[in-house]
């Protein structure tokens, strides 16, 4: 008796070490951040474009869908024949750059960070599933992996948008579920390893259902891999998305993204090149700052990169 009483003492002061544990590698993590030029920038740009985001149909001079047919292709503000009511000019219906491009960060952000909280959840399930409970669950849920990762990517969204057609769910849902299995891969190759370590064993010794042991003590464990991931995987979403869209494949007008700002001013290039750059460089910007973020958190994060 006194024997079972230790050993339950024990696992106890074992789970709690691992939460004070947890919150040193949050502390850490705060201040490597402060001391961290490239996480600093990274957070910048990343904040910049989801207050710009939220921000849109305040910060819009225009409205982004109205047509002005006398104030066709005028200049950006800082050229010869310009208005200074379009600072970065207008598109061949006369609709304001500027505002367009204010908005459409809106339906970006929306459709990266939706996506990869579709692609992330799915996956890190199916990873915890697998590597949980491991034997024939396991080999079942790897072969489907393997099997999904065969098919190329685009004739799976091809498929998928020409059976729904495309709207904004129906992006969501597609970039949202093709990019499952690399989270699936990383979960579960964490839950194999985690799941023989001490804590988890005391969280048995104690009486833990399987549940709890598996979304109390495995998977926010796995949380710093995830984030990681999702954070790099949120500018390959929106790129995916603005191709779609260029594509003529992924939002449809009058809806306003960058994609399709590209897409129509590719006939202008010559004659009204601001119609492609400014969305373009908006892309570039967003993909930059997430890319440089996800750098500093995979430096952080990585046991094997953290010293």
């Amino acid at each position: 008796m006194a024997t079972s009483v230790a050993q339950e003492h024990k696992a106890r002061a074992a789970v709690l070490e691992i939460g004070r544990l947890r919150r040193r590698r949050w502390e850490r993590m705060v201040g490597r951040w402060r001391r961290s030029p490239v996480g600093i920038v990274g957070t910048v740009m990343v904040a910049t474009v989801l207050f710009v985001a939220l921000a849109a149909p305040i910060l819009a001079r225009h409205d982004p869908t109205q047509h002005h047919r006398r104030e066709r292709l005028l200049p950006p503000v800082w050229m010869e024949g310009s208005n200074p009511a379009y600072i970065l000019g207008t598109d061949q219906l006369g609709r304001d750059i500027y505002s367009r491009v204010l908005v459409g960060s809106r339906i970006s952000v929306i459709i990266g960070v939706s996506a990869v909280l579709v692609s992330g959840t799915a996956g890190a399930a199916m990873g915890l599933i697998a590597g949980f409970y491991g034997r024939r669950i396991d080999t079942v849920i790897s072969r489907f992996i393997d099997i999904f990762l065969s098919i190329p990517f685009i004739i799976l969204v091809l498929s998928v948008i020409g059976v729904l057609g495309p709207s904004l769910l129906t992006i969501i849902l597609v970039l949202g579920f093709t990019g499952w299995a690399s989270y699936a891969r990383v979960v579960r190759g964490e839950t194999l390893s985690i799941r023989e370590r001490e804590y988890v064993l005391a969280a048995r010794v104690i009486g833990s259902s399987d549940l709890r042991i598996a979304f109390r003590e495995i998977l926010p464990n796995t949380f710093a891999s995830i984030i990681v991931l999702a954070t790099l995987n949120v500018s390959s979403t929106i790129l995916a998305e603005s191709a779609l869209s260029y594509l003529g494949l992924g939002v449809q007008p009058p809806t306003v993204t960058w994609g399709l700002m590209i897409a129509d001013g590719r006939e202008y290039l010559a004659s009204a090149w601001w119609m492609a750059v400014f969305p373009g460089l908006a892309i570039s910007y967003t993909v930059l700052g997430i890319i440089f973020l996800g750098d500093w958190l995979r430096d952080v994060m990585d046991p094997k990169l953290r010293d």
